[in-house]
């Protein structure tokens, strides 16, 4: 093995279809590692070029020819330096998610993906073709060096290839999202195939927002006894210079960071990417003086900066006093835009127009969610006519169990916690304090309530959220039977009580507008249960 060789990560934030922008990344990135860092390759994430997921994008008849263009521009931009870059191959009547390593303007080698994901929030199988079983091993400067992607370092077979066609060391480049518990996952996987094949592993990973999936980096170098050499930082953009000196690669390693730090950075992360990268100048939310909304505030404000946030305090005849206080106080702590529209006038014209047809029937649901309704209808009026997007403030509890008002509290066009459960909306919020006191204390210690009655609590239609939220997330999350979470300790009644909801609610969340995956299976892509369907006890 070569005594000593510089190599760069490049964790890159990139944009799904943008060729041209992700082009003039990865060659910053190549002059940057060649000119500043010194390093011999520069390597850059899974699909690079095109960005992921590209899902169906990849059937666009001009695409083929918009990668052959884009790759020779990379090739020539590779003078003095190895460049890996992921992107689709189209060849045969077959389309290959591949990695090919440039030098001086000519194809070094090129990899394709073996192990294709069909799980998850992975969809590979539709798309592309596997690669055959094999090894893609090139030469730098003395040192062979197996190339492979994602997928590729979670199964046996490709490292077992690659050290006997007789690698040294295992690049692996990946575009691998992000959840709780994701970093410790990578780590554990990476340190097993070390100590099948004894060889030192560098495993490059993007970060960014894209919909749904927010991507962490947590980009690393794992020496041949399965130390930590490297560690990038999670969800910072940047290229990082890893030194290998014979089979121990050595570069920053980061420090740990609390669960809390980790998913906070992956919802501004998330916010940031989608708001500016679909062009809106900035985003609008109704703050309530309740925890949600606040957190919210929070999030979008350390996003986009306080300049692009606007917060409307939207109260009825049954809004607190102290809510109404809280909200303005979280306003002026964060130095956002805060305006106050009652909604008594569109709730009274919507009730009088509705009072023939409601006749003498008693206040019910309907009533509670015409307020809601009214809310959306003001802020979707604001958002058409100055520009910004709509954030919407549920959490995954009340998405699970549809505690949310369709074209009400709905409304909107990103939902930044989402995948969020009740208990760690609490937790981020301390957490979030602890950079900066944002949320008054009394938010997070009242009851949660949503007001639309008098002494309205969550508590009056949900089970206490210690409890609601790990039965959900055994049945969301694992698809535990219900026999299976009583067995766990929970009453039976609730646990069929929260199963019902869950199922009556499917066809709410169809209609849900998209926010970042930080749990092991959020709603979105990755659960997709049919709306009409009967499973019981399942």
């Amino acid at each position: 093995m070569v005594t000593r060789l510089r190599i760069a990560a490049a964790q890159l934030n990139l944009w799904v279809g943008d060729l041209d922008g992700n082009v003039a990344k990865i060659i910053a990135a190549a002059v940057k590692a060649r000119d500043e860092l010194g390093a011999q390759l520069v390597a850059t994430p899974e699909l690079s070029l095109l960005g992921y997921p590209p899902d169906d994008l990849l059937l666009r008849t001009a695409l083929p020819q918009a990668i052959d263009a884009a790759l020779a521009k990379i090739a020539a931009a590779s003078n003095g330096i190895h460049i890996v870059v992921g992107h689709p191959e189209y060849a045969d009547g077959r389309v290959y998610n591949a990695a090919s390593v440039y030098r001086d303007g000519q194809l070094v080698i090129r990899a394709r993906k073996q192990l294709l994901p069909n799980y998850g929030v992975f969809d590979e199988k539709r798309h592309f073709e596997p690669g055959a079983a094999g090894a893609a091993v090139f030469t730098l400067d003395g040192l062979r060096i197996g190339l492979c992607i994602c997928e590729d370092i979670w199964g046996p077979g490709p490292a077992a290839a690659a050290k006997a066609a007789g690698a040294e060391l295992l690049l692996n480049i990946n575009a691998s999202p992000y959840n709780i518990g994701k970093p410790a996952e990578r780590l554990a996987v990476l340190r097993q195939r070390v100590a099948e094949v004894g060889l030192p592993i560098v495993y490059v990973n993007c970060t960014g927002g894209q919909d749904e999936l927010v991507f962490d980096g947590d980009s690393m170098a794992i020496s041949a006894t399965g130390e930590i050499g490297f560690h990038a930082p999670l969800f910072e953009e940047g290229v990082y210079p890893i030194t290998l000196d014979a089979q121990t690669p050595r570069g920053a390693i980061r420090a740990e960071s609390l669960t809390e730090a980790e998913v906070y950075a992956g919802l501004v992360q998330a916010t940031r990417d989608y708001v500016t990268r679909n062009g809106f100048p900035g985003v609008l939310l109704g703050l309530s003086g309740g925890i949600d909304s606040a957190l919210i505030a929070a999030i979008a404000a350390d996003a986009l900066g306080p300049d692009k946030v606007w917060a409307v305090s939207l109260p009825s005849r049954y809004t607190l006093d102290m809510s109404n206080d809280d909200a303005r106080i979280e306003a002026e702590l964060l130095g956002i835009r805060y305006s106050v529209l009652p909604i008594e006038k569109p709730f009274t014209a919507f009730t009088e127009t509705l009072a023939p047809l409601f006749g003498d029937r008693p206040i019910d649901l309907a009533e509670e969610n015409m307020q809601s309704r009214s809310r959306g209808v003001l802020l979707m009026a604001l958002s058409n006519k100055f520009g910004q997007v709509v954030l919407t403030t549920g959490n995954k509890s009340e998405m699970a169990v549809g505690y949310a008002t369709l074209y009400g509290d709905m409304c909107g066009g990103f939902a930044p916690i989402k995948d969020v459960y009740k208990t760690l909306v609490y937790a981020l919020c301390r957490y979030r304090n602890t950079i900066s006191m944002v949320i008054p204390e009394r938010v997070i210690e009242r009851p949660p309530t949503a007001e639309l009655r008098p002494d309205q609590k969550d508590s009056d239609s949900l089970p206490p959220y210690e409890v609601l939220d790990p039965i959900l997330e055994a049945y969301v999350e694992h698809s535990r039977s219900i026999p299976e979470i009583v067995a766990m300790g929970f009453e039976e009644a609730t646990v069929r009580r929260v199963a019902g909801l869950v199922r009556r609610s499917e066809y709410k969340r169809r209609q849900a507008p998209p926010g970042p995956k930080v749990t092991l299976r959020a709603f979105g892509r990755e659960r997709r249960y049919p709306i009409t369907a009967v499973y019981g006890d399942l």
